[in-house]
């Protein structure tokens, strides 16, 4: 059979090494493995265990005997890898890459491939499905006064059905409804509860478990081509005999949409309750959160973190142009207002800013909710592919303005 754009598959390594040690059959890394192999990639942009559990590095792996390292999920693992692909790898221009990609990180390298800082003739993005990820500290804590387990035993940390599972190697297991532990403060990053992609259509495939059932329950991964790259690729494994693909059981097919369908529900319902009480006007916004953005320290933290901040001369530094008497550092708000104007059509929820944050500014939550004002008055996603809507800001049209000078 070959596979074309839009099709589906479940599959699985026929390797039984990396079957055993990756995760519901060891797809995602057989087909890593495979592109270092043929050389079709100089190297591989993934994640793996750091200190613990809790701790995820980047890593960039060239040896195809590596790739093992990397996998296994890490729902700790808090990270942004676009940063890591603008910052050391200068966007890819000299250099072919595969990266592993969380739907966050897709719509980012997404966007930086819009604006010319990513070449996406050299990634190749392999998605991965994602409910959601947990902030380490707050993590541990829940584990131990909540789940009352041992974070440095758990083996085992899972998001399914509505559920939050830890378990040891032993195969003791401890749950909890998600949404519970979320009313008070516990499990997902809040950016990741508000997040309205799961499924990382916008990569050259996407991967997860969802939807898999019957005899490949927990042994094989359901793989969508979500482009012609994919598709080739995917074509390319099989043909190798790497992996073995079937076709997906249509139940299975409907409840990978269902599972999808409810946690975006859940999202919108998330953003309704985080964008409560303003009209999405930047003013309105700053207004709302004035008391916050009042404890700025100026740290540059959440410019810094921010994958889509990446202009080479910053007019925000102290020695760029001394529109404030002496080039001090603007003031609150003025600080975010201007990195406001980079971020309203730019934003993908990622939360890499709120996590950096010394005093707890919910930076990620203030650009999501002008980000979402974006989405409404120009039908206009961030890190998605929009067709032919117009970028943002790009057209000018007199509202009577003018008039309106005139008259004061």
């Amino acid at each position: 059979m070959t596979y074309k754009v839009n099709d589906m598959a479940y599959a699985y390594s026929a390797n039984d090494t990396i079957k055993e040690k990756g995760e519901y059959g060891g797809a995602v890394t057989t087909i890593m493995k495979y592109l270092l192999e043929e050389n079709i990639v100089d190297a591989v942009v993934a994640v793996e265990e750091g200190w613990d559990l809790y701790d995820a590095k980047p890593i960039l792996i060239t040896d195809p005997d590596d790739i093992i390292k990397s996998a296994g999920s890490l729902h700790c693992g808090t990270l942004n890898l676009a940063k890591f692909i603008t910052r050391y790898l200068d966007g890819a221009r000299d250099i072919k890459i595969a990266v592993t990609c969380k739907p966050c990180d897709s719509m980012t390298i997404r966007e930086l491939m819009r604006k010319g800082r990513i070449i996406e003739d050299n990634v190749i993005m392999i998605g991965v499905n994602c409910g959601g990820t947990m902030p380490p500290v707050d993590t541990i804590k829940m584990i131990k006064e909540v789940y009352e387990m041992d974070p440095t035993k758990i083996t085992k940390e899972e998001i399914e059905k509505g559920k939050l599972i830890m378990g040891y190697a032993d195969g003791t297991e401890k749950a909890f409804k998600i949404d519970e532990l979320e009313k008070e403060g516990k499990g997902r990053r809040e950016n990741c509860q508000r997040c309205t992609m799961n499924i990382p259509t916008n990569a050259d495939m996407a991967l997860g478990n969802w939807g898999v059932i019957g005899d490949l329950n927990g042994k094989a991964t359901f793989v969508e081509l979500c482009s012609e790259k994919g598709a080739d690729i995917f074509n390319k494994v099989v043909d190798a005999g790497l992996v073995e693909a079937v076709e997906p059981i249509e139940k299975g097919i409907e409840i990978r949409e269902k599972i999808d369908g409810i946690m975006t529900k859940n999202a919108f319902k998330q953003r309704e309750v985080d964008f409560a009480g303003t009209t999405g006007d930047v003013l309105d916004v700053l207004d709302k959160y004035k008391d916050d953005l009042s404890k700025c320290i100026k740290c540059y933290g959440c410019r810094e973190s921010c994958p889509l901040c990446y202009c080479d001369d910053c007019c925000l530094e102290t020695e760029g142009p001394e529109w404030v008497p002496g080039g001090y550092v603007p003031a609150a708000p003025f600080f975010h207002l201007t990195r406001m104007v980079h971020m309203a059509d730019a934003c993908t929820n990622c939360g890499q800013c709120s996590d950096v944050c010394p005093v707890e500014i919910p930076v990620s939550k203030i650009w999501a909710t002008v980000n979402q004002a974006v989405r409404d008055k120009f039908d206009y996603y961030s890190g998605i592919d929009n067709g032919d809507t117009p970028l943002p800001f790009t057209e000018f049209k007199d509202t009577g303005t003018r008039d309106y000078l005139k008259r004061k």
